[in-house]
């Protein structure tokens, strides 16, 4: 069925609401907001409400609505959804809740959902267990209670499933300006990522952020990465889900998946969507965003009147990508003349307070290290209490930096330590002015390593679709050892030369013929280690026998290998199926390095070579392969090889695959290669 468009749903110039208190708010706050179109209040009983004509019914509105709040309880919910539809509405917010984020309470709620999406039918419904949307472009609400967004003619987006996050979000005072504000609630038929597609169409929109308690339909998160990619529109992300409870609490909440943690973190990677960690995080990347844009680099400068917030900015760098890349020749002879001899040169900078007050000398200063060809320039300015304090020369350096910024097209932001020293009024003048106003360093500049990313993600190729193939309903089998290498082998992964014996004297045999030493292990034991089921550097036909009959009780069968060499490191690759993403690859440190280094990465699948030297080279044990402290190594492309024809095996069994587990990937010195040491496969039969 064909969805009718989501524009007059977000844009309304008619708006009906239903209910009682709930309906009566939504009035209020669009006739707060200035709302110029109609609002068609329909109520049973009441004859007019805040001076609007009441009407009885869906038929007796004078149109079909582009926007209704459907503010009643969850049964009459689905019949005026039913009505509105067959009416010809543009779309409906429905607020109440008891459908299937309640299934756990209520027997029938998965069920009156699926009746509420039939009575839909094409038209676009948002919720249920929903509070709405507000437009802060025109004025226009479908929204119940009090909120904090002022109108703008241009700013970001924010979408959330929270209700609450929203309102909390709303009441921000950091400057940022909001466009739109939106819930899905438990996103029964409209998602989450199919109102950010709709929302990111405006061009008074500037960037979209998201709070993710579970992805829901990936295709159409793919969707929305690939047109943010062509309108050049950032998105970024709130994904919650690192925690057990927080994973517990998206699945009963909103009735969504919320998947593994590491996977959301690569897809997000993978599609150029910025991940950030904390509200606070996403008002500051969101404020850099709308303001500056991506980052062409991750090079950024800093400046303070303080060694203290110097070095308070370095610290915060580590661990992020950000560089505070060291200053030029011409820039040092130009801070020189306006600083002084007293003044240590470096970035991050402390120029002292010689020039403070001073708008001429600042300006010079401020303009040769904008000149250094930095992403964006930080200056640090916490703004003193208006109520005890003078900040006229604190306005001094602003215009400095508004001055700077101008002479040098450099892209400027200026950085309060402390939320609360960035006046809100302050921010939003800065703003004005093509400067950035940043709160908190931490905030600042993982807001900084993110919009870098983003720019370096829409450097890339589009990536391939994901894989995300349902898994065939048959019965689970584990093959062998024996078996899995073979199929291993088959797409190019070296294995070791083996043979496979039934008894112990046949083991002995196959030993003899592929020579000493030989590694002896049972078949059909997945935890071989665990059980004594394997036995490495056996040198002679006894050391076989002994160690055959030794495992005969757990065996079905023997598999007898050379011995590979000492290799440079080992690696563990696998595959499992995450509940919403589909098969993805593991690859990372592996033997007892697994749980030691916690050293890995997520590859959403399919995957392209370039795509697994990116970031394979991200990987701790990369040292080890590449040789570390003038030890033998390796190319890294030979692992990347390996990787992708093992990304190749997965995509071509996805249907009846399960789990592939490599443990370990022994990658050898110079050009010996890298082979799969052990191999486990599950599949559906």
């Amino acid at each position: 069925m064909t969805q009718r468009p989501l524009d007059r749903l977000i844009r309304p110039r008619t708006i009906a609401v239903f209910g009682g208190r709930e309906a009566r708010r939504v009035i209020e706050q669009c006739d707060l907001m200035g709302f110029a179109g109609e609002i068609w209040p329909v109520h049973p009983t009441q004859e007019s409400v805040l001076g609007r004509r009441c009407y009885r019914s869906v038929a007796e509105l004078p149109d079909a609505p582009d926007a209704a709040f459907v503010g009643v309880n969850r049964t009459l919910t689905v019949q005026i959804v039913r009505e509105l539809s067959a009416k010809g509405a543009g779309g409906a917010v429905c607020y109440a809740s008891g459908f299937s984020e309640a299934v756990s309470e209520l027997a029938d709620g998965a069920e009156l959902q699926q009746a509420l999406v039939e009575a839909a039918g094409d038209m676009p419904i948002v919720g249920p267990n929903c509070y709405g949307m507000i437009n802060g472009l025109d004025g226009a609400l479908l929204w119940p209670d009090q909120h904090g967004i002022v109108r703008t003619e241009r700013g970001v987006a924010i979408l959330t499933q929270s209700s609450n996050i929203a309102i909390n979000l709303s009441m921000q005072r950091r400057g940022l300006p909001i466009s739109y504000l939106m819930t899905a609630g438990n996103q029964a038929q409209i998602g989450l990522s199919d109102l950010a597609r709709a929302v990111l169409e405006d061009p008074r929109v500037t960037a979209v952020g998201l709070h993710i308690e579970g992805f829901g339909d990936i295709r159409s998160l793919e969707a929305l990465a690939a047109r943010a990619r062509e309108l050049k529109k950032p998105v970024i992300a709130l994904k919650v889900g690192k925690s057990e409870q927080a994973q517990h609490a998206a699945i009963s909440h909103t009735a969504s998946l919320a998947g593994s943690d590491a996977v959301a973190e690569a897809v997000l990677h993978r599609l150029g969507i910025g991940r950030v960690t904390t509200l606070p995080e996403l008002i500051e990347t969101l404020k850099l965003l709308h303001v500056a844009g991506p980052l062409e680099s991750n090079a950024i400068s800093s400046m303070s009147c303080s060694g203290g917030e110097a070095s308070l900015m370095a610290d915060a760098a580590v661990g992020l990508n950000i560089e505070f890349r060291a200053l030029k020749a011409e820039q040092l002879t130009a801070l020189r003349a306006s600083l002084g001899q007293m003044v240590t040169l470096s970035n991050p900078l402390d120029y002292h307070t010689f020039v403070w007050g001073d708008l001429t000398r600042q300006t010079e200063a401020f303009s040769a290290m904008f000149a250094g060809g930095y992403a964006l320039n930080l200056l640090v300015l916490d703004f003193p209490r208006e109520d005890r304090c003078d900040g006229a020369d604190w306005m001094i350096t602003v215009a400095a930096v508004a001055a700077a910024a101008k002479q040098t097209g450099a892209r400027a932001g200026i950085l309060a330590t402390l939320p609360e020293n960035m006046p809100e009024a302050i921010a939003q003048q800065l703003i004005e002015t093509g400067i950035v106003p940043l709160c908190g360093i931490s905030e600042a500049l993982a807001a900084a390593d993110i919009a870098s990313r983003i720019a370096d993600a829409w450097k890339r190729p589009q990536p391939l679709p994901l894989l995300n193939t349902p898994s065939d309903a048959g019965e689970m089998e584990t093959l062998s050892e024996a078996a899995a290498k073979a199929e291993l082998a088959a797409v190019g992964l070296i294995v070791p030369h083996g043979k496979t014996a039934a008894t112990a004297s046949e083991a002995a045999d196959c030993a003899e013929q592929l020579g000493f030493p030989v590694a002896l292990k049972a078949l059909g034991v997945e935890h071989k280690s665990e059980v004594g089921a394997v036995k490495l550097n056996l040198w002679d036909r006894n050391a076989i026998i002994d160690a055959a009959e030794g495992m005969a009780r757990v065996a079905h069968g023997f598999l007898v290998e050379r011995m590979i060499e000492r290799p440079l490191a080992e690696l563990i690759v696998g595959a499992v199926r995450d509940p919403v993403v589909g098969l993805t690859l593991t690859v990372g440190a592996g033997g007892i390095l697994v749980e030691l280094l916690e050293d890995s990465i997520v590859l959403p699948l399919p995957v392209t070579k370039a795509e697994v030297l990116d970031r394979i080279s991200r990987l701790k044990v990369r040292k080890l392969i590449e040789g570390y402290r003038g030890g033998a190594g390796t190319n890294i492309e030979m692992v990347a090889d390996a990787v992708v024809s093992a990304a190749e095996y997965v995509v071509k069994n996805a249907a009846r695959l399960e789990e592939l587990d490599i443990n370990p990937l022994m990658v050898l010195p110079e050009s010996r290669g890298v082979v799969a040491a052990d191999a486990l496969i599950r599949r559906r039969s």
